[in-house]
Parts: C-alpha cells; structure tokens; sequence
C-alpha cells in the first residue's frame, strides 16, 4: 500500500511516520509513506498557495493550482520516492483522494477497512478558511471527518485515519487477531482486559478468566461486550451483527436493569 499526504506540514507526518506500528509497518514494506509540501508546487516567487475568497469575507482560501499539481506530481509525472522504498515506478492504480474536512463524511471502522483494501491513497490537509471549491469538485473523491469538532489543519485527522488503515493490513500488528476483536470491527465496544497480577490492591480478576474453559471463556467475553455496548454505546446494537443468542442475551441483561 502507498499513501501520500499532501500538507504544509510535512515535519508533522513524518514523526508518526517513523513510530509504532506504522513505523515497523513502515520498515516492512508494508506500506510506503509520503508527506509532499504542496508549497513546492506554488508555481510563484512568494511560494504562496492562498489567497483571498472572491466575493469578499473572512480568512484565505486554499487555491486550486498547488494542489491539483502535487497531485498530478504523485501520480506518476515526477514520482516521489519513499526514503524506505526503492521503487521508481510511478503509480499505476487509480487512488482514492481524500479531503480531510469538516464537511465530510463521519470516519468510522467500516469507511477504515474499506480503504484498507486499496493500493494508493492520497490524503490532502488543509488550513485557513478551506479550500477552492474547485479541488472539491474536480480533485477528490473522498470527503472524510473524524468528528463535529474544528482543528488547525487537516493533518491531525488524515494521520488518525493513516493510523486507522494501516493497522489493517496483514503484518502490521504482531497479533493478527488483534484488529478482528477490536472495537467496532465487531460492531460491539471490545470486552475488558485482564493480566498479572491475579489480584491487585483487592480486585480479582474475574475467576472465569483463569478456569481455563476457553468455550467458556468466550461466551464471557462475548456477554461482555453487548453488556459494555449496551451500557455505552446502544446505538451501535442498531446496526451490529447479531446471533438470536446475542439477542436473547440482550433482553436477559435489559431485564436485569429493569426489573419489574
């Protein structure tokens, strides 16, 4: 997988670039990372990239050209290489181009492992005001927010939905099995964890847990975590995959909330 990030901030990328999982993801092969400074692609002597909205108002608009440039310089015009990848060859799928805006539509795990499944993924961060409405219409194909909330710039929430995907692909985790039970993979809020000690200041862990009965075992967890959806996220029961054993086991622990 390759993903580029187009920012003005290329410093911010390659920090989380270089650490945990998309690091060693990174030193696998496993996916090449790419901050491009698409101030390089100004095309004029102040390397300016914004500039006044027409029509009058607040704040500086993204423009259109050193944009749509460093695009088309990632696709393949001018390849940008990978410090960690000894490919020269220019891009040959067609990517997903995403705007990281708070227009866009709400991230979340199902939209994460859609694009998990992709080969090239361009991500662009905006500042000031937004962006030309041109880039909107005739550059992306992809809208995405990570939340009703107003940030700086787009790299914060193109790096969480970067963090999001990559843990994802095969050999990036050393559990393979740890992004299937996560969060919201299942459609229900994970069980809660244990480890050493057995019993820390007075709290045991659960003596299920250390009986052994792995089917048993399971079906705990499984309990846990409609009881922890229930409890904290019940909306999400609306659209999770349920068994009729799910189901029964919902009502039993709604009926034991709401006794009559």
């Amino acid at each position: 997988m390759r993903i580029d990030v187009l920012t003005l901030f290329p410093e911010m990328c390659e920090g989380v670039f270089s650490t945990s999982i998309l690091g060693k993801a990174r030193e696998k092969g496993i996916v090449s990372l790419n901050a491009v400074n698409f101030r390089d692609f100004s095309g004029n002597k102040h390397n300016s990239v914004d500039d006044t909205p027409y029509g009058g108002g607040g704040g500086m608009v993204l423009k259109p050209d050193p944009i749509f440039a460093a695009v088309e310089h990632v696709l393949g015009i001018t390849p940008i290489k990978d410090d960690n990848d000894s490919s020269d060859k220019a891009v040959s799928v067609k990517p997903r181009i995403i705007l990281m805006c708070p227009q866009g539509k709400t991230y979340n795990q199902k939209i994460a492992e859609e694009l998990a499944q992709e080969q090239h993924l361009i991500f662009i961060c905006g500042h000031y005001e937004g962006y030309d409405e041109r880039i909107r219409e005739h550059l992306v194909t992809d809208e995405l927010s990570i939340g009703d909330y107003v940030l700086t710039g787009g790299e914060l929430p193109a790096l969480t939905v970067i963090d999001s995907v990559v843990r994802l692909q095969p050999g990036a985790l050393g559990n393979e099995t740890s992004a299937i039970s996560d969060s919201f993979s299942t459609g229900l809020l994970e069980y809660p964890h244990y480890t050493r000690p057995a019993e820390f200041r007075g709290w045991k862990v659960p003596d299920i847990l250390l009986s052994g009965h792995h089917a048993n075992i399971d079906i705990w967890r499984r309990e846990q975590a409609l009881l922890r959806t229930l409890e904290r996220r019940s909306d999400l029961l609306e659209t999770a995959e349920l068994t009729l054993k799910d189901k029964k086991t919902l009502e039993r622990l709604r009926n034991a909330d709401n006794p009559e």
